[in-house]
């Protein structure tokens, strides 16, 4: 589970992290990170946001796949910078994928998105 510092809820903080100057998108077949680092947030924990549209599956096969993005970022978050905001949007091919193959598109993804992230 993530926990509740570490989650990103309100609409402006996906936008921002997602379209906001300094933001940085990486993706892949499996999933896409957008990581927007802010200057205000520095001493602030790093927060994840999750986008599984339906284009992923029905509602069961939407909920497995967030939970189990949930728990792959609460184990990477160590490797992120305080202040990062992060959106990991799902693509259909997500839906199909075992959790190990997720945790290591997510580990790429998150490593090259926040490596090109600016404040």
């Amino acid at each position: 589970m993530l926990p509740a510092r570490h989650r990103l809820r309100a609409s402006a903080d996906f936008a921002s992290a997602v379209r906001g100057p300094g933001s940085r998108r990486s993706g892949g077949r499996l999933l896409v990170v957008h990581a927007n680092r802010i200057a205000d947030r520095a001493a602030l924990p790093p927060r994840a946001g999750f986008v599984v549209s339906r284009s992923v599956g029905n509602a069961v096969v939407r909920n497995r796949t967030k939970r189990r993005l949930r728990a792959i970022v609460a184990a990477h978050l160590d490797l992120v910078e305080p202040g990062t905001d992060l959106v990991v949007r799902a693509n259909p091919a997500a839906a199909h994928a075992s959790y190990a193959e997720l945790d290591v598109a997510l580990a790429r993804q998150l490593e090259q998105a926040c490596a090109r992230v600016t404040l």
